[in-house]
């Protein structure tokens, strides 16, 4: 009989098992070294493998040259369609565009477009692709198994809405990204921020009071898995801001204040000062990429800024003094149309109640961002719920309450873009997103109907998405 650690005697088998071989006995005597995190990440791994799905790793591959003819291209910038284009993917590259109608290469697959809409994949600029799916129980609860299994059939999920592109803002995403860009699992590209770095109370702080105060500097649970990071001093704060760049963050989260789905920290705290929030900016800045600030208040907004923080998330409870300093200051707002419970019925108890001050926020929020010229971007920001995730294309089309259809998608691809390229030498993929141009990274969708006269056909992503291509590989090709 072998010896497992103290933690996995239940695992222990009878004598003549082949688990007496001398390869896993070695293999054995190290599990008691490691710590609860190496095991969380050693199990997601695990999680991700066996959860592996065979029909997407199948449609991914594909000929290394294709030509799409008789497009309209929507090539992410303009403002109108192009007509009888055809666009050249070599590898994973956008190789060339033509107008000219020439002869297909020899050694090219050709795709008949049938006069569809070609355009670029959609970017999501503030998704979770951990906690998207996973209700909060399960999470609390800090079963890797049951975290990563989720996490994994919601990643080609989020890609089959056509989302080739998420900005992550807050997640244990970084072996989870590694995965996906290895093709080991179908998803989405990830820009990973790594943990929500938080205070004491603020949101993500979501220890249950049974560790409260701290025994000894012991982690809880979200801070083993790589969720949160809860720091209250400065030297600890940019300590662990190193950390997730370490890890391979393409930008920094922090939490300025409270949130909708931390029961215990409402909307209106303010959690780090202005000295603590430049010390992480200059952190940052010195690792060439910024910093994005989860803040609702005015307060807490007006501080991220002063502090000069590149990006604001959310800010719905913002008044006009803040939008106007947001513009002056040429800082990105990163906002999530929150309108109605159906874009959130994952919360419950506290959240319910904030979530109306965001709804009613909302409206006033856009009208701030058209006054004043704000550089917006656009994110879904669903979480806990694989029945609301459906729900992302929907929170993008909310976007036409505000802005043309032209305008909702050029947000949705070469806008968000544009934030995406903040993280500098920090991006993690060398090319362009969110444009059809020569030299692109070649993720594009190809459409059954024309967004530009109908958005809602990206609601319907499972009958409007005719191809659906990243990285030069079909996820999805119905032509």
């Amino acid at each position: 009989m072998i010896r497992l650690g103290k933690k996995y005697q239940h695992l222990v088998h009878g004598p003549g098992c082949p688990c007496s071989s001398p390869l896993l006995q070695q293999a054995s005597r190290r599990l008691d070294s490691y710590s609860r995190r190496s095991f969380l990440a050693a199990a997601g791994a695990a999680a991700i493998a066996g959860a592996m799905p065979g029909t997407a790793l199948a449609q991914s591959s594909g000929p290394s040259k294709v030509l799409f003819r008789q497009v309209r291209l929507f090539d992410g910038l303009s403002h109108s369609l192009q007509a009888d284009v055809q666009i050249l993917v070599e590898g994973n590259r956008i190789a060339a565009i033509d107008t000219t109608n020439s002869a297909p290469p020899s050694d090219a697959s050709v795709m008949d477009c049938g006069n569809r809409v070609l355009m670029p994949g959609l970017i999501d600029a503030h998704w979770h692709a951990i906690y998207a799916a996973v209700p909060l129980n399960l999470l609390l609860a800090g079963d890797p198994g049951i975290i990563f299994a989720a996490s994994t059939a919601e990643a080609e999920r989020t890609l089959m809405r056509g989302f080739t592109t998420v900005r992550d803002l807050g997640g244990p995403v970084f072996s989870f990204k590694q995965a996906i860009d290895s093709s080991m699992i179908a998803g989405p590209r990830i820009f990973p921020s790594g943990a929500m770095i938080t205070t004491t109370g603020g949101h993500g702080d979501l220890r249950m009071p049974s560790e409260i105060p701290r025994n000894a500097g012991q982690l809880s649970v979200s801070e083993l898995m790589g969720g949160a990071a809860i720091v209250d001093d400065v030297g600890d704060l940019k300590q662990r801001v190193r950390e997730q760049l370490l890890q391979g963050a393409s930008q920094i989260k922090l939490v300025g204040g409270g949130g909708v789905s931390s029961p215990r920290s409402p909307l209106d705290m303010t959690t780090f000062s202005e000295e603590s929030l430049r010390a992480a900016v200059n952190v940052a800045k010195d690792w060439n990429t910024y910093v994005a600030v989860h803040a609702y208040a005015p307060n807490t907004v007006q501080r991220s800024i002063a502090a000069g923080v590149t990006c604001i998330e959310h800010a719905h409870l913002m008044d006009e003094e803040t939008a106007q300093m947001i513009a002056d200051k040429d800082v990105w707002l990163s906002m999530q149309p929150f309108l109605t419970m159906e874009d959130a019925a994952s919360q419950s108890g506290p959240g319910v109640e904030r979530l109306q001050a965001l709804f009613a926020g909302t409206p006033r929020v856009y009208e701030f961002v058209r006054k004043y010229g704000i550089k917006a971007a656009w994110g879904s920001d669903v979480l806990f719920s694989p029945e609301l995730t459906p729900r992302q294309n929907i929170m993008l089309t909310h976007l036409a309450n505000w802005y043309t259809n032209t305008e909702t998608l050029r947000m949705a691809t070469s806008v968000n873009a544009e934030l995406l390229a903040m993280s500098n030498l920090r991006n993690p993929y060398a090319g362009k997103l969110g444009v059809i141009q020569e030299g692109a990274l070649a993720d594009l969708l190809v459409l059954n109907g024309n967004p530009l006269e109908d958005i809602r056909l990206i609601e319907d992503p499972g009958t409007n998405l005719a191809v659906i291509m990243k990285d030069g590989h079909f996820h999805k090709n119905t032509l």
